[in-house]
């Protein structure tokens, strides 16, 4: 097999080229899987199918990704990318804490888009309160992580004004409502997932609302007893 040796820099011998090569290898297989996830079905595609359909070795294809749940992790980080980039231009030239927050949310569902017909079967699997695809699993945990940071550059380039002690917070939560636009969209079987994009729409005027809302005193000891729950919650 004569693919299998690591990708590595320059300075641990490798050329430029083997490196290349050993990137393409990686981009085909995971291309491959989620071609095959698309038209199989996540639980129906196995490693060697991955590996047979991409045309390399088995041992090719678990020596880039040790199982389908690595695949899938790259997935999401790769995702994760390109809904920051889709969101680029918007958190340029936006301060307005709406548009910049509704630019990301209608960018993460621009990339997702040409997944969603297997999303509903691969749902069933990441949803198991132990599966390592859970978006609240360790395994996720990176995708989780640099999610939450673009929710907090949505707040930190935004001109928004708000309780101070909600702000720490702010992004988590953001990220937490976007895990149930996903939701949403993965049961939209409205024409091109309109419906999603009409609750986005709906829903960030609210959340701008509130999160204005926040600086007035006679609310802080609700956002105080919130932020205590969720607090809870979380240890």
């Amino acid at each position: 097999m004569t693919e299998q040796t690591a990708p590595t820099s320059a300075a641990d011998g490798p050329s430029t080229g083997a490196t290349a090569r050993g990137e393409q290898t990686r981009q085909l297989i995971l291309d491959t899987a989620m071609r095959l996830f698309r038209e199989r079905g996540y639980a129906r595609t196995t490693m060697r199918a991955i590996a047979q359909e991409a045309g390399v070795a088995v041992g090719n294809a678990y020596y880039y990704f040790d199982s389908k749940e690595h695949l899938i992790q790259e997935f999401y980080a790769n995702t994760q990318h390109e809904q920051r980039a889709a969101a680029g231009p918007v958190l340029d030239r936006e301060r307005d804490f709406s548009g910049r927050l509704a630019g990301v949310l209608h960018a993460g569902i621009d990339v997702l888009t040409p997944y969603h017909s297997f999303a509903a079967t691969f749902f069933k699997t990441a949803a198991e309160p132990t599966s390592p695809l859970s978006p609240f699993s360790a395994e996720s945990s990176d995708a989780r992580e640099a999610s939450v940071a673009l929710f907090r550059e949505v707040l930190e380039g935004s001109d928004a004004r708000l309780d101070p002690e909600l702000r720490p917070a702010l992004p988590e939560l953001l990220w937490l409502a976007y895990m149930g636009v996903v939701l949403y969209w993965v049961h939209d079987r409205s024409p091109e997932q309109v419906k999603t994009r009409q609750l986005i729409d709906g829903v960030v005027p609210l959340v701008d609302r509130l999160v204005g809302l926040s600086r007035l005193r006679v609310l802080r000891p609700v956002t105080r007893q919130a932020l205590a729950l969720i607090h809870t919650l979380r240890h």
